[in-house]
């Protein structure tokens, strides 16, 4: 009987910490759209992708060497 002197108040506190953290994060709009983010990353781009871009300076790559042949 003794326990529930501690129990309760206890378990009433817990109750409202939890009902004042739920009232304060739907305040700051936590829970306004749940969905678009999750959809938003299956949707398209509306940009192209980029073309090929050259380096600073204009400069552009050479092709590699071709193989040595001397060590055969």
């Amino acid at each position: 009987m003794e326990a529930l002197y501690l129990l309760i108040p206890l378990s009433l506190a817990i109750v409202v910490l939890a009902a004042w953290i739920f009232l304060r994060m739907s305040d700051s709009g936590q829970f306004d759209d749940m969905d678009a983010p999750a959809h938003s990353i299956l949707l398209d781009d509306d940009r192209p992708p980029p073309m090929d871009i050259t380096p600073k300076g204009g400069a552009v790559p050479k092709d590699p060497a071709p193989p040595d042949n001397a060590g055969r």
